[in-house]
């Protein structure tokens, strides 16, 4: 039998390290905002000394003398009243991995499989779930609902490793990586070392999720399975219930064996397309693709946290509501979503808070003195009419901003 052919890996990336790299890192970094790290450096300082700050960090990258600083921990709190930890790097370290990522990502993104949609250039979140009803329509109508546990604190840095290493050669770059992972955390002031997992807040964590999870989903291509995956979260599509246990099966066994992952047992489960599942954010059944009800609370959270009774109502609670409402609407008032009604019901509700608001108050009585028109003309926006705006607009155009009150609302 003869030797199949060497695979040729990508060497001279740290050479590929220039200003203008560096300064397109920095962008995209300002861009993202975000808080200072532990050295306490926002964006704004930085950049008040850049060309300095920036030819030093280029020089640390380049010489391998580069040694990230621990992260920020803060802690996000989750619907289950636990706490998400999440790590903030410094801004210097933020650009560096946002430079490693920039030269990783286009020698990996080509192997991403087509059914990966989270965190490629060219792909998002509608895509996967336009993906997944295109193949409920094919006649795919079970499902394998997958929640990998505690996916990105439990990957482990040798797997992550060799996945990178596989396709790139340059020592450098790899030791950079792995700075990156084993940075550690400040928590209260004492430092807490990361010997698992990838640093959540990071830029270069989701890229490195999809080189490890790709590996996932050439094993169900290669089996015959027929799914779509943003990040962690993925569904399997199949066309009868033994299908799905066998694909649950290969699935256990990849990520177990292969990549010292597990399935989370609660959240796991085998279903169908009549019986209805949640993917990114929405309920999608044969009835309707709706917003579930988690991600409703969320919305409902926010705008009770703008809306609070003791406070005025003014233009600059407008403002920020409709922020909130744009954000959400954008989402889910999709062509293929079934959120009409719900919206209908959202919007009532938004409105008996600022009801409230103005009269300090919640009263029936008071719908009659401050009617949906006068909301009009506040500028309040209106969940219902992002859809018929959404109905109208032909696919691929962006939607406006209707207000309350615009037609169809």
């Amino acid at each position: 039998m003869p030797n199949s052919p060497k695979k040729i890996k990508v060497h001279s990336l740290t050479g590929r390290i220039t200003l203008k790299l560096m300064g397109e890192a920095f962008t995209a970094v300002k861009r993202n905002r975000g808080a200072a790290g532990i050295d306490k450096v926002s964006i704004q300082m930085f950049e008040a000394n850049f060309l300095e700050n920036i030819q030093a960090l280029m020089r640390d990258l380049k010489k391998g003398s580069f040694e990230p600083l621990p992260l920020r921990r803060v802690f996000i709190p989750k619907d289950d009243g636990s706490q998400r930890p999440l790590g903030i790097p410094a801004v210097r370290d933020r650009i560096a991995q946002e430079v490693v990522r920039r030269l990783l990502n286009p020698i990996f993104e080509p192997l991403f499989h087509d059914s990966s949609f989270g965190f490629i250039q060219g792909r998002n979140c509608h895509m996967a779930l336009e993906a997944v009803l295109q193949l409920h329509e094919q006649g795919f109508r079970h499902v394998l609902d997958a929640d990998i546990k505690g996916f990105f604190d439990n990957l482990l840095h040798p797997v992550i490793m060799k996945a990178v290493a596989a396709e790139v050669a340059d020592g450098n770059i790899l030791r950079l990586v792995e700075k990156f992972l084993k940075a550690g955390v400040m928590e209260n002031g004492v430092f807490k070392p990361t010997t698992i997992g990838t640093p959540q807040g990071g830029v270069i964590s989701p890229l490195l999720a999809n080189i490890v999870l790709n590996h996932l989903d050439w094993q169900l291509q290669k089996a015959g399975y027929r799914f779509a995956r943003y990040a962690d979260d993925f569904v399997v599509l199949c066309t009868s219930e033994t299908q799905a246990k066998e694909a649950l099966t290969l699935v256990q066994h990849v990520l177990e064996n292969e990549l010292s992952l597990q399935l989370s047992p609660e959240k796991t489960r085998i279903t169908t397309y009549g019986k209805g599942y949640s993917f990114l954010g929405f309920v999608l059944a044969v009835r309707s693709r709706n917003i579930r009800p988690k991600s409703a609370k969320k919305f409902k959270d926010k705008v009770r946290e703008l809306t609070v009774r003791k406070q005025n109502l003014d233009a600059e609670v407008i403002l920020k509501l409709n922020r909130v409402i744009r954000g959400t609407a954008h989402y889910f008032a999709t062509s293929f979503s079934t959120c009409r009604e719900r919206f209908h019901k959202l919007d009532s509700w938004i409105r008996m808070r600022l009801r409230s608001m103005k009269y300090k108050r919640r009263c029936l009585n008071d719908n009659r003195k401050m009617r949906d028109k006068v909301f009009a003309r506040l500028g309040l926006l209106s969940l219902e009419s992002f859809c018929d705006a959404c109905q109208r607009t032909p696919k691929g155009s962006s939607n406006g901003a209707p207000l309350l009150g615009s037609p169809g609302a």
